[in-house]
């Protein structure tokens, strides 16, 4: 038996422990990106493949008959054509929970940022400036506010939504809630559930914290923007998709729209040519929310015991 792990590292050569495959196949081959015009290729004899970015579609599991699963490095599913894997017989594996304490730290990270200019006071400090008379136009630094009495809205509660929203009730702020799905097991968290509309119209901050479907998809729109107080803050740690990049950059030129904070973007890597860089008030990692020591060490592991667990005739973490 063959395996293929078409991205062998998410960030830094190393990052990901694979030692565990060698004992599930005769041959683990490990690459540390795969090209697109690659895939099939490095596949086409493989019985199982680890996947991170490639997108498997239609065309590629034509061109390997002998692939039985895919183990995706993600919660997400997105990577693949489920559909055409199912009727290809190739059963799918995600990691479900893997990074939810690093995205929803990854979160505060970004809003503390903004509330404190972190970064530009230290670069200030290191040219000389103690407190008074700093040029903070030039180092970027903000007017500093409090957290505690804002309220922070909290869009989709599945797990890191749910994080995010325990760290903002810790930081003294009142938390808002929208959800398809209220469980019952929420009534003690100390959120109130509230409409998309309300909470838009009462939150200081409005975090992004749900999947890219067909009905998320551009949900912040020009619509959703100017429905937001003036000079809200909005964070996105979840996917690029959710946003209309176009609209975010007219509401921030305006200044209706205070800042946009995000790990995530329409199109990544984010080009030099993209809107949001020629903002002002934004704020973008490279979506790195995920990528601790911590949740890489589990994210590999999980992967790993997927597999595992499919050779042994179980189901786990299917899709």
């Amino acid at each position: 038996m063959k395996i293929v792990v078409l991205d062998s590292y998410c960030v830094r050569p190393g990052d990901l422990d694979w030692s565990r495959l060698h004992d599930l196949a005769d041959v683990v081959e490990e690459y540390p990106r795969t090209p697109p015009e690659q895939l099939a290729q490095r596949l086409r004899d493989a019985d199982f493949a680890v996947d991170n970015k490639c997108y498997i579609d239609e065309t590629v599991l034509a061109a390997c008959p002998k692939l039985r699963w895919v183990g995706l490095m993600s919660t997400g599913i997105d990577k693949l054509d489920l559909d055409a894997c199912h009727a290809h017989g190739v059963a799918v594996a995600n990691v479900p929970g893997y990074s939810t304490e690093s995205v929803a730290q990854h979160t505060f990270a970004l809003l503390l940022e903004l509330a404190n200019s972190i970064a530009g006071r230290d670069a200030s400090v290191r040219d000389g400036y103690w407190q008074v008379d700093v040029p903070e136009q030039h180092y970027g630094i903000r007017p500093h506010f409090e957290l505690a009495g804002r309220t922070f809205g909290v869009v989709g509660y599945g797990a890191i939504g749910r994080a995010v929203a325990r760290i903002a009730r810790g930081f003294g702020m009142r938390v808002l809630v929208y959800t398809r799905h209220v469980k019952p097991e929420y009534a003690a968290d100390g959120v109130e559930f509230v409409s998309f509309e309300q909470l838009l119209e009462d939150s200081d901050v409005v975090s992004l914290h749900c999947p890219a479907t067909a009905e998320t998809r551009g949900m912040i729109d020009e619509a959703a923007l100017a429905a937001m107080k003036p000079g809200a803050i909005l964070l996105n740690t979840a996917r690029g998709a959710l946003v209309d990049e176009a609209a975010v950059c007219a509401a921030l030129k305006s200044g209706h729209l205070g800042y946009y904070a995000s790990d995530v973007a329409a199109h990544e890597p984010v080009r030099p040519k993209d809107g949001l860089l020629h903002c002002p008030n934004v704020l973008i990692t490279p979506h790195v929310a995920w990528a601790t020591e911590e949740a890489l060490a589990r994210l590999s592991a999980e992967v790993c015991a997927n597999l595992e667990a499919f050779l042994q005739g179980k189901k786990r973490n299917l899709v």
